[in-house]
Parts: structure tokens; sequence; C-alpha cells
């Protein structure tokens, strides 16, 4: 059986997250629910101040994030973790979020995200950046896929 391939700018099918122990509908404070957890229905979701939690451990909380279909991305400060750099990591990489404890989980390990190329604001919605930062964490999809 052949892995899913991975697709860095694009939030994950949910049929590809696996078991959920968390329930696939959330109630907001109004009363509306909304899909959780599956990436694909979280325009009205903000991410902004979630934790993020690798698959070794914590790195940083979400400082911004764009929905974009296609073109989807995490900006994660990691505070003191990495010398208070900031790093992007595509939608690709989120395996699960836990809306209730506001948290994002990645598939990726802290020394992979560590290595990811420096992030810039400048120029990190620029399409030679993108494909820089695609072309890494498809790399570390392949040899550590999950």
């Amino acid at each position: 059986m052949q892995p899913t391939p991975f697709t860095p700018w694009a939030w994950r099918e949910p049929s590809n997250q696996g078991s959920d122990p968390v329930t696939a509908e959330s109630t907001d404070e109004y009363g509306t629910t909304g899909v959780d957890r599956t990436g694909t229905d979280l325009a009205g979701v903000d991410l902004v101040g979630y934790k993020v939690e690798a698959t070794d451990g914590h790195i940083g909380s979400i400082d911004k994030a764009s929905h974009d279909v296609g073109d989807s991305f995490l900006v994660v400060d990691t505070g003191p973790w990495i010398f208070g750099r900031k790093v992007l990591l595509p939608a690709g990489t989120v395996q699960t979020f836990d809306h209730s404890e506001k948290k994002v989980y990645v598939d990726r390990t802290k020394d992979q995200i560590k290595e990811s190329p420096e992030y810039d604001k400048e120029t990190f919605e620029t399409s030679e950046y993108r494909q820089q930062v695609g072309d890494y964490y498809t790399g570390s999809y392949r040899d550590f896929p999950r």
C-alpha cells in the first residue's frame, strides 16, 4: 500500500487522520456548530494563539494562520525554544486539532522544525520561498512519514 502523497499547502483530508478521540463537531459560545479537527472547514476558526505540539513536545504558539485553499500555513512563534525564531509550517504538517485545549498537533519533530528554512516576514509569501519550504517538508515527510 502506497502512503498518501504529502501536499504541503493543503489541509489533510479527515479520512487521512485516523481515529479521532475528540468529536468531529464543536459548538462555540453562541451555539454554532462547526467542523472540528479536519482542516476542511476552518475558515471561521481563528487559530492564532493556539499552542503547537510537535511529535516530541511543545514548540510554540501560532502567530498567524492562513486558510486559503491550496496555500494554507501557520506562522509559529517558537519563543525561547529556538532563540525567538518564527517558523512557517505548511498546513499539510498539521495532523490534528484540539479546539477545547487550543492546541494544534503537527507530525514533525522539534529538530525537523528547527532545521526548517529561515522564516522571513518580507519574503514568506513569494513563490520561491514557498517552494523551498514545501520541498523541505515534503522531503521530511518522505524520510519519516506519519
